[in-house]
């Protein structure tokens, strides 16, 4: 989708497929660009209004038809709720439900008049959520379909006309910006989406080449098998050894300011598809499992977008790539294996084996002597029991670097939740025979795990994101259609935005 930013003056000179009008409950249609649409439909929208036929709730949607000597084809009313509980949340949320409605009617354009202060929000913000909204929301994976592909209809064209021009250069920057974000999100998706015969880790590898192609400010580099060994990376060698896919270790680097600042460190887990090893996991839902590499999806392009944005920081993705399979040589309950960092893991439960490739990559990341290292990973089941499908865990050692993952998951809607990390839930996690265990019970499964990974990090200020329930929708939510959602992208792009203007 392209995204085109105008005057007010053009929008009723232009001839329209659909242009969208976002109505608070319980106020009667207000406002300039309001009345000048109502008034070239010759007053329908406060016809429809006073009719009590549209009352303005939380994405309620009227369509109506002017006449013909206007130049709206259609009109489409989206409710936003009650002005008291209005948020960008909502204006993302109902952004998506216009989208999506301009879609069902085969529209190839959608206009938005937006008054940024007739909605209470700041211009920057409400460019932002509505146009991301609506981006996000129309969002379908279709790489596979092959019946009837001519039916799909795809938004092409988004026309954003403001009221004057004193704030256009500011709006145009903030839709392309929010444009560029978007696109990174669906990239994300669409790794997370593909099946595990097209995403092994050898095509992750050129996914996140081909992406960063172009970018003359990231570096990306690749460590097989044989490097990991040299290196000691026992741990994610011990799970890649059931399957006959090579594992990878992708490192990507993207200098946006001096050498001599340190980088935030961003580690995503990247299973690209999960059987649980010789620890089997059920066959129900285990198609799921392609999905376990959602973590590494999220940093490649977190990055590559921090780089669309020219942001000033420095920034570094580790990813650490393999299957996890029951082969012949597949890593079995009981094993030692001695990670990257010297210290040994008994390993108990083979389907605990992202916190095993996460355990080396940590350690690793420790070379960048980085100013904060955060990993994000569908860790663990537990996470999903404690918080629901749609909540993000965070676990940390630094709470400077969680305030700051929390403001910026305020502003953009992705929902987390903080979890304790006290010594005690180490104890859980030492082992009779190694160091540590990767298995350590049911109980505060999601804790325990982030426990085990704090062993790996150093002294650097760590945080730890279990998007176990938000990777993957079951059902559609808002501005993310079922299915993938790149959960965390956005989170870490505007985590990035706000660090380089505290720098």
């Amino acid at each position: 989708m392209h995204v085109k930013v105008e005057n007010n003056r053009h929008l009723l000179k232009r001839s329209l497929e659909a242009v969208a009008v976002f109505l608070f409950e319980g106020e009667p249609p207000a406002g300039e660009s309001v009345a000048a649409i109502d008034k070239a439909a010759k007053g329908m929208i406060h016809q429809i209004w006073e009719e009590h036929d549209f009352e303005g709730k939380l994405h309620q949607t009227t369509i109506l038809y002017p006449c013909d000597d206007t130049a709206i084809r259609r009109l489409i009313l989206i409710g936003l709720g009650k002005r008291e509980d209005f948020s960008a949340d909502k204006m993302r949320s109902a952004g998506a439900k216009a989208g999506q409605t301009a879609r069902s009617l085969k529209a190839k354009s959608l206009a938005v008049a937006l008054a940024a202060d007739e909605i209470g929000l700041s211009w920057e913000v409400a460019t932002e959520a509505s146009v991301e909204g609506i981006i996000l929301g129309l969002y379908q994976y279709t790489e596979f379909k092959t019946l009837d592909r001519e039916s799909f209809n795809e938004v092409e064209l988004l026309q954003v006309f403001i009221k004057d021009n004193e704030n256009m250069s500011l709006v145009k920057a903030a839709a392309a910006r929010t444009e560029k974000i978007c696109r990174a999100v669906h990239f994300v998706r669409n790794l997370v989406s593909a099946p595990a015969n097209a995403m092994t880790p050898t095509i992750m590898v050129r996914e996140a080449l081909a992406i960063a192609k172009g970018h003359k400010k990231i570096k990306t580099t690749v460590l097989e098998a044989a490097d990991m060994k040299r290196l000691g990376m026992n741990a994610l060698l011990g799970v890649a050894k059931g399957s006959a896919e090579p594992p990878k270790f992708i490192i990507m680097e993207y200098r946006g300011t001096g050498k001599e600042q340190s980088p935030i460190v961003l580690v995503g887990k990247a299973l690209t598809f999960d059987s649980g090893g010789i620890s089997l996991k059920p066959a129900e839902k285990m198609d799921e499992m392609k999905t376990d590499m959602a973590g590494g999806a999220a940093v490649i392009g977190a990055v590559c977008a921090a780089a669309d944005l020219q942001l000033p920081v420095n920034v570094v993705a580790l990813i650490p790539a393999t299957e996890n399979l029951p082969g012949g040589r597949a890593l079995k309950p009981g094993d030692i294996l001695k990670s990257l960092s010297g210290k040994t893991i008994e390993v108990l439960n083979t389907d605990a084996e992202g916190r095993l490739i996460l355990a080396d990559a940590l350690a690793y990341a420790g070379r960048f002597k980085p100013v904060a290292i955060i990993d994000i990973a569908t860790l663990t089941g537990a996470c999903v029991v404690a918080l629901g499908d749609h909540v993000m865990g965070m676990m940390g050692t630094d709470d400077n670097l969680k305030k700051r993952i929390k403001k910026a998951s305020e502003q953009t809607g992705e929902l987390l939740w903080e979890l304790p990390l006290w010594d005690s839930y180490s104890d859980l996690i030492k082992s009779d025979i190694a160091d540590y265990k990767n298995a350590a019970g049911r109980p505060g499964g999601a804790i325990t795990a982030a426990a085990f990974l704090s062993k790996f990090v150093g002294s650097y200020p760590w945080a730890h994101l279990d998007i176990a329930g938000p990777a993957w929708l079951t059902k559609d939510q808002a501005y993310n259609p079922k299915g993938a959602s790149g959960a965390g992208v956005r989170l870490f792009v505007q985590l990035l935005r706000n660090w380089s203007d505290a720098v």
